[in-house]
């Protein structure tokens, strides 16, 4: 072997080869697709000629240390062992699955697609979406009694967040306006993209979302792919939440509609949406939906609220456990923060991590003095567990041993 072999190097005619592959790609691409040449980011990627910038995105966050605690975080059902309910690891791929099948029609960026949906969710605490409203409360009442202006909890902003500063700033512009901007809760019958052009404008937006709750709902993502990430989320839970209801035995009195325009199995449901969004947005500039298909999917959501996210059997353990856990984990850490309890899980467990407990010391150094306010650690710290952890370090820490014994599982050899 010669000692002045490099086999990690492209020649330049095998640079000029690959960069014809990219410009195919691009120029295959719908007049309205995001192209992979405008894609506006802070560092460029090791191997670009072979990574495209959404496509680093996509193995940057699949990659990403957080990315592992999709597979223990709640989507809506927390208490049942039960393999076959969805957590997030699956509920992202089947966001990404969609949403790829209706880019693919429409000729957009597969790749963008891609990255959008595995990170869309990174920011999701423990315990779904009782998790986050209940974290909130907790950062909102910590900063609004550390004298400065109250700040919200979101996960959609708390995703953005962990890929723009938590972790090292790698994702392109485009994923992460549309990683902020996906929050499906609210169905439109049109999605269309919002201007954003630079990072100073994504930051002020960014801050914006924290001191104002309502905020992060007004946002829409800079790309179309972003938009086709926002429906593909909310198709991807509207009929499989339905599914996991029954599938974790919590039937109730009201009972769903038994006929609809979109159907009522899960596959009947997503195949109808996507083939409608597809007929009703080829070579436009936004998604569509006819209004008798809109009308009907609203409707379907309408009833999910009020038939599961609603339901007092289900919501129950999360108001007599979870939250005086998470209030009470809240302010422990922070004390803890505080007063430099150098044992304590918030240093051995986040802070002194070598990856993202950089992000909280001076000049970013693994070993600089820590500089960020203590809400800020112990919210991303929160954050970051999985329910699994989260139980556990409560008990460990005995939180709330009163609010730990209310914990009843759905064991799986139990009627």
């Amino acid at each position: 072997m010669s000692k002045h072999a490099n086999y990690f190097e492209f020649t330049p005619a095998e640079r000029e080869y690959l960069e014809s592959v990219n410009r195919m790609h691009d120029e295959m691409l719908s007049v309205y697709a995001a192209k992979n040449e405008d894609a506006v980011r802070n560092k460029t990627p090791r191997y670009d000629i072979i990574r495209p910038s959404y496509s680093y995105d996509a193995d940057y966050i699949i990659h990403c240390p957080l990315y592992n605690r999709y597979a223990d975080k709640t989507q809506v059902f927390s208490f049942y062992k039960n393999d076959d309910l969805t957590r997030r690891a699956l509920h992202v791929q089947f966001v990404s699955k969609i949403a790829r099948t209706i880019g693919r029609a429409l000729k957009l960026n597969l790749q963008l697609i891609e990255a959008i949906s595995l990170g869309h969710d990174m920011g999701h605490p423990p315990f779904g979406h009782k998790g986050e409203e209940f974290l909130s409360e907790c950062y909102c009442a910590g900063t609004e009694a550390a004298g400065v202006k109250k700040r919200y909890f979101n996960h959609n902003v708390h995703s953005a967040r962990i890929f723009r500063y938590i972790l090292d700033n790698r994702l392109t512009l485009q994923t992460l306006s549309g990683i902020i901007s996906h929050n499906g809760e609210k169905v439109c019958c049109e999605y269309s993209p919002a201007p954003l052009s630079d990072f100073q404008e994504f930051d002020a937006l960014l801050e914006n979302c924290y001191t104002d709750n309502n905020y992060h709902k007004k946002l829409r993502p800079n790309t179309l792919e972003g938009c086709v990430v926002r429906i593909s989320d909310m198709i991807a839970y509207a009929g499989k939440d339905r599914q996991d209801l029954y599938r974790a035995k919590l039937i109730t009195d009201k009972k769903f509609k038994e006929k609809r325009l979109i159907g009522t199995a899960n596959s009947d449901i997503i195949s109808n949406l996507v083939a409608n969004i597809i007929k009703n947005s080829i070579n436009s500039p936004s998604l569509n939906m006819d209004t008798a298909v809109f009308d009907d999917l609203k409707d379907l959501i309408n009833e999910n609220y009020e038939i599961i996210y609603k339901n007092k059997e289900l919501n129950e353990p999360y108001y007599e456990s979870v939250r005086p856990l998470m209030h009470g984990l809240y302010e422990r850490l922070c004390l803890d923060v505080e007063e430099r309890n150098f044992d304590s899980p918030v240093f051995r467990h986040y802070l002194n991590n070598p990856i993202y407990g950089r992000a909280y010391r001076e000049d970013k150094k693994a070993n600089g003095k820590i500089t960020a306010d203590k809400n800020e650690i112990v919210t991303d710290f929160i954050a970051s567990m999985t329910d699994d952890y989260f139980i556990d370090i409560s008990a460990a820490m005995h939180i709330d041993d009163k609010a730990l014994s209310k914990i009843k599982y759905h064991e799986y050899f139990k009627s």
